[in-house]
């Protein structure tokens, strides 16, 4: 069994590999840390940077916990890539980090999380940064 967790430089990703490691360690499975963009790397937000994913691989080093961090460009969304991801690895659990959206925003311009959850065949955990 392996927890999946998606990774994003934010502080919504942060609270997320955070709870994940948490899960991982107490769970004594691997982490596998996603993180994704659907077109263009250099101007997405979401995409972590080499330097980023060198720190997450030096932090998750300093835990012990076995881990595989992967970044894609695919085309999928988000919710996709760690559904699809969590298939592939027989994931035990899903952890994503969520911010809070107006009604409004969600009806727009819709919610990973959403999908993610209603998605996903194994449970989610899904956490908030404290800010």
């Amino acid at each position: 069994m392996t927890i999946v967790v998606g990774y994003v430089p934010t502080p919504e990703g942060e609270a997320a590999l955070a709870a994940a490691i948490s899960e991982a360690q107490r769970r004594q499975e691997p982490l596998h840390v996603l993180n994704s963009s659907r077109g263009d790397s250099l101007s997405d937000p979401r995409f972590a940077s080499e330097p980023a994913l060198e720190e997450i691989r030096a932090r998750l080093n300093e835990t012990g916990v076995a881990f595989e961090l992967v970044q894609l460009v695919r085309g999928h969304e988000a919710s996709e890539e760690l559904v699809e991801a969590a298939d592939r690895v027989k994931a035990s659990l899903i952890v994503i980090g969520i911010r809070r959206r107006s009604p409004t925003g969600k009806l727009i311009t819709g919610s990973q999380a959403q999908r993610i959850l209603l998605d996903a065949n194994c449970p989610v955990l899904a956490v908030k940064a404290a800010y």
